[in-house]
């Protein structure tokens, strides 16, 4: 067996693992970076099928996201703005098919005050939640005992009000029913965008793309770090003591280091056998820590029809298959390129069915919103994490009931030499590529401090 030594071994090259590689290289200590699959980015993937790109993972950037336009900066890699000129669509509980401009769905007065109002409600409630500790709220326990589904129903008798606030944060973001999270993981998930108006606000939190393709984050990251980063090596075995790390491989390799840093998300951390086993805490708190389930519906057209109509191609609808979707044509490209998302209760139905049958359902929802020209694209291709080996979900990990204010203070405590880092972990940034690459940085800087 082939055995290194390094100051720190990292195991994950994602955003997170890169970034804290990155920082520790920089601060002069040696590093190595131990990844499963044969590619860096773990949930951004950039990849080319018949000629067309495709961002299979993560791939928005929003403008509160420092962290990550320093890292695109500081990479030389560019932006480009969201196609969003025309009219958005909704489709209401009637299936009636809507336009509209703005922020609030075209729905009746009543419903669109409803809507106003409990925007204006849970931005108070945000207001009052740090997302690096929202643990620490005088009311964390009680928010983390009702469901977000139950605060809706108390919140307003109004259903088609409380259908499309679920859809913001439960098939949108969490991608979970709303009654299988609880109030304060709700309010987390908005308070890592700064308020609940900016997840509702399409033109902010998907504001921007990456020229070339998210992905393009880690690889810049991996080529400066060189042949530092070890491809093909999932990590089977850590074994630890106050002296460090050995980290061992299930290809042969192993990394003896002072410290070391588990940059995978949070249901993969017990992939790894720990010697001695990590604490009854760890073992505990990862039990309720799940992925929620999403599907992204990738559609490239010859062109992007839908603006010929006066569509900027932007659609929600929470009682549609296919709960949102966007233009997605990429930088430079004559082709248009649409984007959907289908999530977790419809993804688990869908795939139910054969993969023929589950694209023209696909296609069909797509088309309520757009016309029948949808139902015939050039290419067609289905992001499906749930089966992904190293990630098994999308598009982040969350508390079960009651978790969030029991265990959340302790997903970052360092474990002896152990410290832990992705975009599950973060605060602001919260399941973002900023989140990832803010935890990385933070993770280095404790390290950088301790070991100097």
């Amino acid at each position: 067996m082939a055995a290194i030594e390094r100051d720190v071994v990292i195991i994950g090259a994602g955003a997170s693992g890169l970034t804290a590689a990155s920082e520790l290289k920089k601060a002069g200590l040696t590093v190595a970076v131990l990844e499963a699959r044969d590619r860096v980015g773990g949930r951004t993937w950039t990849d080319h099928f018949d000629g067309h790109m495709i961002e299979i993972g993560g791939q928005w950037v929003s403008p509160d996201q420092d962290a990550l336009i320093e890292t695109l900066a500081e990479l030389g890699l560019e932006t480009y703005s969201r196609y969003r000129e025309g009219d958005s669509i909704y489709i209401d509980r009637d299936d009636q098919t809507r336009r509209f401009t703005g922020d609030i769905f075209p729905v009746g007065p009543a419903t669109e005050a409803e809507l106003v109002r409990l925007i204006d409600e849970l931005d108070v409630l945000v207001a009052e939640i740090d997302p690096d500790q929202p643990w620490a709220h005088p009311r964390a326990l009680e928010f983390d005992q009702v469901t977000f589904k139950a605060w809706l129903e108390d919140a307003t008798a109004d259903q088609e009000a409380r259908d499309n606030i679920s859809l913001y944060i439960g098939a949108a973001m969490i991608t979970k029913p709303d009654y299988a999270f609880s109030l304060l993981q709700a309010l987390l998930m908005a308070a890592s965008a700064g308020s609940f108006t900016h997840l509702v606000d399409a033109d902010f939190i998907l504001d921007k793309r990456v020229v070339g393709g998210m992905q393009g984050v880690s690889i810049g990251l991996a080529e400066r770090l060189g042949d530092d980063v070890h491809l093909g090596h999932p990590v089977r075995t850590l074994r630890w003591s106050d002296d460090g790390v050995v980290a061992i491989t299930g290809s042969g390799l192993e990394v003896h280091a002072r410290r070391a840093v588990v940059a995978v998300p949070p249901p993969l951390v017990s992939r790894i056998s720990y010697e001695p086993p990590l604490p009854r805490r760890q073992h505990q708190m990862h039990q309720h820590l799940s992925m929620g389930f999403v599907i992204k519906v990738h559609a490239v057209y010859e062109t992007p029809f839908w603006r010929e109509a006066g569509l900027s191609g932007t659609a929600f609808s929470p009682y549609e298959l296919a709960h949102e979707a966007y233009d997605n044509s990429n930088h430079g490209d004559s082709n248009g390129t649409l984007v959907g998302f289908v999530s977790d209760r419809n993804a688990d139905g869908v795939f139910e069915l054969s993969a023929e049958e589950r694209k023209e359902r696909i296609l069909e929802s797509l088309s309520h919103y757009y016309g029948e020209q949808t139902k015939q694209p050039l290419f067609y291709y289905e992001s499906d994490w749930g089966s992904e080996e190293w990630t098994r979900g999308a598009y982040a990990a969350s508390f079960d009931m009651g978790g969030l204010s029991r265990y959340g203070a302790d997903q970052r405590t360092p474990v002896g030499p152990i410290s832990f880092s992705c975009s599950d972990l973060a605060g602001k940034g919260y399941q973002h590529v900023d989140g990832a690459i803010r935890v990385g940085r933070e993770t280095a800087a404790a390290i950088i401090a301790e070991l100097r």
